[in-house]
């Protein structure tokens, strides 16, 4: 009777063991790691879930800095109490690039991203949230172009009325665009700020700044609001896990102007801090069921959710995040939710 308990405890262990940690089919036993790596591709070299790394990764206590990976790095795959981990040996040589599993927008060339930098990089620079509608109304804004214009470009003086901070020279010009909302309640979830262009401020009078255009992306209107540039880079200290919080929530905005999403294709999601998300949290996408009529007894029947992708939340507000689509096994759209993986 003992023998057989010990069996079972045994093969609950070992199946509790298998379920945390599940490795890939063809897995290498080891791994030496190369410029251009991330720490997702990696990851998805060892496991079914990549998103599960830290329960792999085991570094060498006799390494300083072993959460640093470097060109030259071998990753071998060990067994400690019969549960699988992944050790790093230093390699001879180094060089100037690091790597890690770290994501840093400047410079990529040094450190091995998360996910794809190269993928979002573009929309960093293009893109904010403003928490409510009241904030944006609130801001500065152009109030004039130089000679009356009411189109200006880059090079223009153009002059903005409303208190900017003396400490700020340069200012990101926004234009309101998107307003979310929840889809349930109807709570106003952030807006989506519109990239103008920046300029410098040169001279203040008042409430009045004179300002000279140095980029833009279209002409810049009367009305455009002004907001301190977001020093935000992308969170350099994150490691791909699943969220703390149970997450239940949709894709409701693709940035790029499309309704269909696609693989790097980079999401706005109606989850954000407050519902416990944080920057590095991975999140499976469901592709929502359609509805369709039954013909034998008319009724209309949903067709169930279908698992379909992965994706990770880089950037994260108040009450939305933006997120990267790692994964899609089909075409996916707006309205899919989003679950713990």
């Amino acid at each position: 009777m003992r023998k057989t308990l010990l069996a079972l405890l045994l093969l609950t262990a070992s199946g509790l063991a298998q379920a945390q940690v599940q490795l890939r089919e063809g897995h290498p036993q080891r791994y030496t790691v190369v410029a251009g790596d991330t720490l997702w591709d990696i990851s998805g070299k060892f496991l079914r879930e990549p998103w599960r790394w830290k329960e792999l990764w085991r570094a060498n206590p006799s390494i300083r800095d072993p959460d640093l990976i470097y060109p030259g790095d071998t990753l071998s795959l060990t067994y400690i109490n019969g549960e699988p981990h992944v050790q790093l040996t230093r390699g001879e040589s180094r060089g100037t690039i690091k790597l890690s599993p770290r994501i840093r927008s400047t410079p990529t060339v040094e450190a091995i991203p998360s996910i794809p930098l190269g993928a979002i990089n573009a929309f960093l620079i293009s893109n904010r949230i403003v928490d409510s509608p009241e904030q944006f109304q609130q801001a500065p804004y152009i109030v004039a172009g130089n000679a009356e214009r009411v189109l200006s470009g880059q090079g223009d003086r153009l002059y903005a009325r409303g208190n900017l901070d003396s400490v700020n020279r340069v200012y990101g010009i926004f234009r309101q665009g998107k307003t979310y909302t929840d889809p349930v309640t109807r709570e106003v979830l952030g807006i989506n700020a519109d990239d103008i262009g920046s300029g410098e401020v040169v001279a203040t009078e008042g409430d009045v700044s004179t300002l000279v255009l140095q980029r833009t992306t279209q002409e810049v209107r009367l009305g455009d609001r002004l907001f301190a540039s977001e020093e935000r880079p992308v969170n350099s200290t994150f490691m791909p896990t699943p969220p703390v919080s149970n997450i239940d929530g949709l894709i409701i905005d693709v940035p790029r102007g499309v309704t269909q999403v696609a693989e790097y294709d980079v999401v706005t999601l109606d989850r954000g801090r407050r519902d416990g998300l944080e920057e590095g949290n991975v999140l499976a996408i469901y592709k929502t069921g359609e509805q369709v009529r039954d013909r034998v007894t008319g009724e209309q029947v949903k067709i169930p959710d279908e698992r379909a992708g992965l994706l990770m939340v880089f950037r994260t507000y108040d009450k939305l995040s933006y997120a990267l689509v790692l994964h899609a096994t089909r075409s996916l759209a707006i309205m899919d939710k989003v679950r713990n993986p």
